[in-house]
């Protein structure tokens, strides 16, 4: 970890967004802001996610339920399930492109017309409904943080994205969304296998996928990715 001393604030407890009859606080980093990508990927290592310019990591007296989900790039093997999507993609004309976050108005629009569509579809029930650009400027903008974009499409059609960190060691995926009639491609799970490729070409060590919880049913495909480590009790623990 850094040699420079770090200052976190404790947010006040409060419904968690994960385990609703839980309760939740997030201990966030006041100072220094880690404009040193070195500091950033070492709190990575340590549970922390980033959200906008914030870095924070669960901080709950009662539950440990939070577990940072990372795959060692260099000994991942798709299962059958897993190359089958990858198969079916290929034979519909799925491509994708990794690509800078330097979007022209046209291209936002088209992003944020998926983000609202996705948003709709996945969490009418949730915090984030309706969706509005904020939500998705919020996603995309970072002072000190380049974010790139995996783009997923179907021939020029654009089915999916996933808001990517790019980091010396690793990539981490910071938020995905996809077109709601595309559910039948697994896109959530291809956009994962897409990023595995890239981070293997690039010689990354570990593509992170934000927390597990195992109490939270749309966090469960994650576990689907083997072999995978989980942090918790201070370090990282492997699953075959």
């Amino acid at each position: 970890m850094s040699s420079t001393p770090l200052q976190f604030g404790l947010t006040p407890p409060a419904t968690c967004s994960y385990l609703p009859t839980a309760q939740e606080q997030l201990a966030v980093l006041m100072s220094p802001i880690p404009h040193d990508h070195q500091l950033y990927e070492q709190l990575v290592a340590h549970n922390f996610r980033r959200s906008g310019n914030q870095l924070y990591r669960p901080h709950c007296a009662q539950c440990q339920a939070c577990q940072s989900l990372r795959i060692p790039v260099n000994t991942f093997e798709p299962s059958r399930a897993q190359r089958r999507i990858l198969a079916k993609a290929e034979r519909a004309n799925w491509h994708y492109r990794l690509q800078d976050n330097n979007l022209t108005p046209e291209a936002y629009q088209s992003l944020f017309a998926l983000f609202e569509r996705y948003i709709a579809f996945k969490h009418a029930d949730g915090s984030m409904y309706p969706a509005t650009p904020e939500q998705l400027d919020s996603l995309l903008s970072s002072q000190w943080q380049p974010i790139k974009l995996l783009t997923v499409y179907q021939q020029q059609q654009l089915m999916a994205v996933s808001i990517i960190d790019a980091l010396t060691n690793s990539y981490s995926a910071v938020y995905s969304f996809f077109a709601p009639e595309a559910v039948a491609f697994s896109p959530g799970k291809l956009a994962v296998l897409y990023l595995l490729a890239e981070a293997k070409a690039s010689a990354r060590q570990f593509v992170y996928l934000g927390y597990q919880v195992d109490g939270c049913r749309k966090m469960a495909y994650k576990t689907e990715f083997r072999p995978h480590q989980r942090f918790f009790d201070g370090y990282w623990h492997s699953f075959a």
